[in-house]
């Protein structure tokens, strides 16, 4: 009998520590999901009773803005837990989970770095980090989705300068930003130097990749790759990988802009388009009215071959705007690809007679002056082709010269003239728009085209400028006169194709206008 009691003991006994090991388990898993995922306890993560509503922890955080987000959070309202068990919540952890793991494989995260997670809505990117042991861990969105992610604007995060070790953007946070830059920046600020940056972008494109890139001047590029994203909304991510650069605190990063020497060059991906542009119309068209009109169905514009997502601010300006309904009006807002942007739109018209409709017009602003290579008074001149009649003083196509010249001519000029106030075009698009806008130019001007183009690439202004849709004005064979070319204008077609082809040489995107 001895023998069979003494086996019995041996059983209890096991049977014993594997129920405690049980229970050890169950009351870990309770510790996790309470403490550092920070969720209720009604879940069924091996939870026996719902925690009171008023149970709470607090966020870490550093720094007087810090403070005010170190504060107790409560779990969200009855519709959270059925979105922690939902196929899509569980799918997108286990996608950031893996993203987080091959991270921390590779160096650029550790379980002990300070980690943020920007613009996530309910933050799968924040419980994905506390899972895998990045506990001090927190996500902003304008929204709060406590206790994951707090309330915070782009433009203005609430922590300290060089607060993070580790800053994440996932979900195309950043196609999505209205104003990218100025969430590019709050990054850069509150990161620590030499900290990493990993974002998650569509970015096809080698043109839309470099205007990311050129969102983080403190941050140098450390890698680039391509990954299979976790649902139809993103089926293919570039994930990219940035590392601030050491001695840069905060804010502390130089603009780049055109330098103090007026030079600029056009890079690499930008000449790339105008290869894939339009060929120029080399030989002189009979009737140019007509075939310079046709070719806008073969314009290509620039964002229909890239994405122009990544960008500041998106301009358009309108040399010689004429009427508002001239360009703006007909061509700009109802046919060019603007990729669901909005445009700041800034009509240059020296002609007062379509100065008054302006003043109606919504998010137009005009600058009624004629755009010059230098602020001086000039003069208007309205001077019509052979076979048109004057009906309204002003409307006639205008052409600007300095009064200097202007009254040396006098004796064999018969048409109208006004003096008009010139500026400097090229200092003020250099004032006005920088290399992280999204530049599109009209130009339009009755011949001052071959002043002003070459003060723009003198200044360097021309690099600021994406696109051009350019109308070159030249001794044209005349409509109403056939034979006779137009006395208005002393240049020749070989003139103005040679300025387009200058233009692409240099690796500017310009398109012949009519």
């Amino acid at each position: 009998m001895e023998p069979t009691t003494g086996k019995h003991s041996f059983l209890r006994n096991v049977m014993a520590r594997v129920l405690l090991f049980g229970v050890l388990i169950i009351i870990v898993r309770f510790a996790f999901v309470v403490t550092i995922a920070g969720e209720s306890c009604n879940i069924g993560d091996f939870c026996f009773f719902s925690l009171p509503e008023n149970f709470s922890f607090i966020i870490a955080g550093s720094g007087a803005r810090a403070s005010a987000v170190n504060r107790v959070v409560r779990p969200a309202g009855p519709t959270q837990p059925d979105l922690y068990t939902s196929k899509d919540w569980i799918k997108a952890v286990h996608f950031y989970s893996s993203v987080f793991q091959d991270l921390i494989t590779e160096g650029y995260l550790s379980p002990n770095s300070k980690s943020l997670c920007v613009e996530t809505p309910n933050g799968q990117d924040v419980y994905a980090l506390k899972e895998i042991g990045v506990s001090d861990s927190v996500g902003i969105f304008k929204k709060a989705f406590k206790p994951l992610v707090i309330s915070s604007k782009t433009n203005r995060i609430a922590f300290d300068d060089d607060t993070f070790d580790f800053v994440f953007s996932g979900q195309g946070g950043f196609d999505k930003a209205s104003r990218p830059l100025d969430l590019a920046s709050e990054i850069s600020r509150t990161l620590k130097p030499e900290g990493f940056v990993v974002v998650h972008v569509r970015a096809k494109d080698t043109y839309s990749f470099n205007s990311f890139l050129d969102l983080f001047n403190s941050c140098k590029l450390i890698k680039s790759h391509n990954i299979d994203g976790y649902d139809s909304s993103m089926p293919y991510i570039r994930e990219i990988i940035l590392q601030k650069h050491s001695g840069i605190f905060g804010r502390g990063v130089k603009e780049p802009g055109v330098n103090s020497v007026n030079k600029c060059s056009v890079p690499e991906h930008k000449r790339d388009l105008v290869r894939n542009a339009e060929p120029l119309i080399k030989e002189e068209p009979l009737k140019p009215w007509i075939t310079l009109k046709r070719n806008i169905k073969n314009v290509k514009y620039l964002p229909s071959m890239v994405d122009i997502s990544f960008k500041n601010r998106y301009v358009y300006v309108d040399v010689g705007a004429r009427s508002y309904g001239s360009s703006i009006g007909s061509w700009f807002r109802k046919q060019y690809p603007k990729q669901n942007r909005t445009f700041d739109v800034y009509a240059i018209e020296a002609d007062k007679t379509f100065h008054e409709e302006y003043r109606v017009k919504k998010g137009v602003t005009l600058l009624p002056y004629a755009a010059w290579v230098r602020n001086e008074t000039l003069s208007f001149e309205i001077n019509h082709d052979p076979g048109q009649e004057v009906k309204d003083k002003g409307r006639g196509m205008g052409r600007i010269q300095s009064v200097k010249l202007s009254k040396q001519d006098d004796e064999s000029f018969n048409g109208e003239v006004d003096e008009i106030q010139g500026f400097d075009f090229a200092m003020w698009l250099k004032k006005t728009v920088t290399e992280k806008d999204f530049v599109v130019m009209k130009m339009d001007v009755e011949g001052t085209e071959f002043d002003l183009i070459p003060r723009l690439f003198k200044t360097g202004a021309i690099c600021l400028i994406d696109e051009i849709f350019l109308e070159c004005h030249y001794n044209r064979w005349q409509r109403c006169c056939p034979g006779q070319r137009s006395t208005k204008y002393e240049k020749t077609y070989g003139q103005c194709l040679g300025l387009f082809t200058s233009l692409r040489e240099s690796g500017i995107l310009v398109h012949q206008w009519w």
